[in-house]
């Protein structure tokens, strides 16, 4: 009688630890999602290419839960996974555009951001791949420095050196002779 009563409780306590694995997923969705959208959205330029990135890396991370779960900081593997998947995102984008003037075809613009916005974020976009992913952690993320050191796998004085270089060429880009705004990291 005592093994059925101990094979019960061993059987309760696997199903608890499904259902505490599910539920830090379907927490991290909810206090992430919108977050991991507007990083994409910083480097992809599009919302609809944003919410497949960002739905991309939750359907990545839900395959891998076992592994992902047990992450210091599973939301940095989520955003790591968005920001390379980004540059995907962007070298189809110009892979599609060759297509399109090709073909001679006109192609709409995906919901248009107020004027200026527009030009800031196309600014962030013509920046270097890691630049651009720098700024978009940290403005749209609002990451520290060492968060996006970890996220993106360097050295946050590598971060620091991409976030200078990025805030020196956007001044430049937008015609400002200094960044308007120099923050320390």
């Amino acid at each position: 009688m005592t093994d059925v009563v101990d094979q019960a409780e061993a059987d309760d306590d696997s199903d608890g630890s499904e259902l505490v694995s599910a539920s830090a997923l379907e927490s991290l969705y909810r206090n992430d999602y919108g977050r991991l959208v507007a990083l994409a959205f910083g480097l992809s330029g599009s919302r609809s290419a944003a919410e497949e990135l960002a739905q991309e890396a939750f359907l990545a991370a839900h395959r891998r839960w076992n592994e992902i779960g047990a992450y210091a900081d599973p939301a940095a593997w989520l955003r790591r996974v968005v920001v390379n998947r980004s540059v995907s995102v962007a070298r189809r984008r110009v892979a599609e555009a060759l297509a399109v003037a090709r073909l001679g075809a006109r192609r709409e613009l995906p919901d248009a951001l107020p004027e200026h916005d527009e030009a800031v974020w196309r600014a962030v976009r013509a920046l270097p791949r890691r630049q651009a992913q720098v700024v978009a952690l940290h403005y749209v993320d609002d990451r520290a420095v060492a968060d996006i050191a970890a996220i993106l796998g360097c050295a946050e004085g590598t971060v620091k050196a991409h976030l200078h270089q990025a805030r020196q060429s956007l001044a430049r880009t937008l015609g400002h002779d200094q960044p308007t705004e120099e923050l320390d990291p």
